[in-house]
């Protein structure tokens, strides 16, 4: 077995073809050798969020031209908020100079904004080219690079403009962690911690055992954690793609309250997956008043969450106004809202019947 197949964390299996996510140290020094072996040929265009500029970007540039892609740049400053349609604009006039065609890679270096939005661009340009993720932030390694979700906001909502276009490779680096702030890795565990509730309790018990050596990346476990990580996502997109069956609803678990603190909070006050943490928090409150779970597994939660420095609880925030905003998530369906509940550690279901009342209770639990 090859380092190279060592650092291979999982193969996900779509309807637009399978891909593979390597994650490791150093691994971006490959992108242009994995990148070959994929079968694509054409010319690489890189857009990157102008954080990773200058050298993580030139040492991706170097890789890909190593693999005998011709490779143009482009930085942008990207975040939520210019994550729009002008910005998709700016990176279809670049395509366009540059006569960017069909059998042409377009590759996205950055934190889960650049993913989604340059995810979008390229689903989109010419009805759809190739594209590769390089997610930098935790957050976009264990979340959202995977599964081909890519989307852009209007003023109406986030995400409200978008598109199913998987990519053909992802690589993770986890050399780039080492830029991101303490607030964004926090917020990316948030999401991984959230794999082990839901699907993995040994998973769990690693979150738990190990964050100080998770929190630093040393060694070998934060990695392997993180390919875990990678794994239980990569297998429910290949076992639900489009989500319209019933498991990668489960990723949703924190989701329909954290959306909600971040719409009535204007996406201002917390980083996502702050949001899903006391978001986790209020489901959990659900599950144990419906008798699911007991008030045990909702304080391990809690204590595990917090070790990661994630929040737990919001202030100075309207309970009516979070139930309220719940109601108009893309998820619910007929305003009727698929919970997603613990019912032990590493395992999830849903509900549709929650009573208000429980709900009320929970929210207001979070809001201290």
């Amino acid at each position: 077995m090859s380092n190279q197949d060592h650092n291979l964390s999982t193969v996900v299996n779509t309807s637009m073809g399978s891909y593979p996510v390597i994650v490791g140290r150093g691994v971006i020094d490959n992108l242009g050798i994995e990148l070959h072996k994929t079968g694509q040929r054409g010319r690489a265009f890189l857009i990157a969020d102008e954080v990773m500029f200058p050298n993580p970007v030139r040492r991706a540039h170097e890789a890909l031209e190593r693999g005998g892609f011709k490779t143009d740049v482009l930085a942008l400053e990207l975040g939520e908020f210019n994550k729009n349609l002008d910005t998709v604009n700016t990176v279809y006039k670049w395509l366009a100079e540059l006569h960017a065609e069909r059998n042409d890679i377009v590759l996205a270096m950055g934190g889960g904004v650049t993913g989604d939005l340059v995810g979008y661009a390229a689903a989109t340009w010419l009805r759809g080219v190739a594209v590769v993720h390089v997610p930098t932030s935790l957050a976009a390694m264990v979340d959202s690079s995977i599964g081909g979700k890519t989307g852009v906001n209007m003023p109406n909502g986030k995400n409200l403009l978008g598109a199913f276009h998987q990519p053909k490779l992802i690589v993770q680096d986890i050399e780039h962690l080492k830029t991101l702030p303490a607030r964004e890795m926090s917020a990316g565990w948030a999401e991984a911690i959230k794999h082990g509730l839901i699907l993995d309790s040994n998973l769990l018990d690693k979150f738990e055992s190990m964050a100080q050596q998770m929190k630093t990346l040393d060694g070998d476990e934060p990695i392997k954690a993180i390919r875990r990580s990678v794994a239980i996502k990569g297998q429910i997109v290949s076992s639900d793609e489009f989500e319209t069956g019933d498991q990668r609803v489960l990723l949703n678990y924190g989701h329909t309250v954290g959306h909600a603190i971040e719409t009535v909070t204007g996406y201002e006050t917390f980083l996502h997956g702050e949001a899903v943490a006391i978001g986790m928090m209020a489901a959990a409150g659900i599950a144990q008043r419906i008798g699911l779970i007991n008030s045990e597994l909702v304080d391990r939660q809690k204590s595990i969450l917090e070790s990661y420095n994630l929040p737990t609880t919001a202030t100075n925030l309207n309970a009516d106004a979070i139930i309220s905003a719940t109601k108009s998530d893309k998820k619910s369906r007929g305003g009727t809202i698929r919970w997603v509940l613990l019912e032990g550690p590493g395992k999830a279901t849903t509900r549709k019947d929650i009573p208000d009342d429980v709900v009320l209770d929970s929210v207001q639990s979070i809001l201290s």
